[in-house]
């Protein structure tokens, strides 16, 4: 491990960062420039590790993309065993990896619920246990875990109730762990975007299915990728010591309070 004090930040661990239109990838975009050390976790090897190269070259910092499946223990294990031996401390971590689901409640089989519940839920588990021993040794740091306005709407234009279940496990597991990690100068907090112009929701959201998405948005435009990023930066800062526990929504208005 290098030494974090001879850069700005340590360590980032972005999982779900390959999509070519994901938050994970804005994300990532965004904190290289400002020095933080990447690692970049995904299913799709070979998009985290052209985007690590990129990253690194065009920003001079250090940077890994690895191929990672968040609800596999021994997957995630490896990945973060290769981080903590190559990058500086980790100092942030942010569980955005994820799948959605439109299929109606009716509709719904058993193996397609624990397969979302394993993704969003377990997965977020599995990542947030294995880092966070490090995090309370050193006695810093930052967790941010995606939630969902469908979390709290109880579904969304797309997704139905099994990501929306999966979200608000996300939500509650958030505060429980932010309780207990609050004395070892751990933060965990929660972002629930609603409709962003990524392709989570069934592929890119063209001109045909624009209307059924911006009818529910009060602010009468899709979020960005950019916005929800900004958001995230501002939870994984030193300033944002005395936030935990926190859901903050990122909606355009569809839900207010």
């Amino acid at each position: 491990m290098t030494d974090s004090s001879t850069t700005p930040h340590g360590t980032a661990i972005i999982t779900g960062a390959g999509s070519e239109r994901g938050i994970g990838r804005e994300l990532a975009n965004r904190l290289a420039p400002a020095g933080w050390s990447l690692a970049l976790l995904d299913r799709d090897a070979d998009a985290v590790a052209a985007l690590a190269a990129e990253l690194a070259e065009a920003h001079g910092i250090q940077a890994l993309g690895l191929a990672a499946d968040v609800a596999d223990p021994a997957s995630v294990d490896a990945a973060i065993t290769e981080v903590e031996a190559k990058l500086p401390a980790v100092q942030a971590l942010v569980n955005i990896a994820g799948i959605s689901s439109p299929i109606p409640f009716l509709e719904l089989d058993l193996a397609t619920w624990e397969r979302v519940l394993r993704v969003n839920a377990t997965g977020t588990f599995v990542v947030t246990q294995r880092v966070m021993p490090g995090l309370v040794e050193r006695k810093y740091g930052r967790v941010v875990n995606l939630g969902s306005t469908a979390m709290q709407n109880g579904g969304g234009t797309y997704s139905k109730s099994s990501y929306a279940a999966s979200k608000g496990a996300v939500d509650a597991f958030s505060r429980a762990v932010a309780l207990e990690m609050a004395p070892h100068g751990v933060t965990v907090n929660v972002v629930a975007p609603a409709t962003i112009d990524t392709d989570i929701m069934g592929g890119r959201i063209t001109d045909d299915r624009a209307p059924q998405f911006l009818a529910q948005l009060p602010v009468g435009r899709l979020g960005t990728t950019r916005e929800v990023a900004a958001l995230i930066d501002f939870l994984i800062g030193e300033e944002a010591g005395y936030i935990t526990g926190a859901t903050y929504n990122i909606n355009g208005g569809i839900r207010i309070g």
